[in-house]
């Protein structure tokens, strides 16, 4: 995989109702908040809900830092 523009990686967020910044992780983006994580297909972050794969507390969930 190709990284991501940085300038892109600065805009995108969780699309959940906290809207956390996401941060690359080898083949996919990892919501900083609550661990869900994001295909990158072709180049392309799909940053849908019903197709991402949620963190252990489940989608939105504030796991703390």
């Amino acid at each position: 995989m190709s990284e991501l523009d940085p300038r892109l990686l600065e805009i995108l967020a969780c699309p959940c109702e906290q809207h956390a910044p996401v941060v690359e992780q080898g083949p996919t983006l990892v919501c900083t908040r609550c661990r869900t994580t994001f295909e990158v297909r072709d180049g392309i972050p799909v940053m849908l809900l019903d197709e991402a794969t949620p963190g252990p507390a489940g989608i939105g969930a504030d796991l703390g830092e």
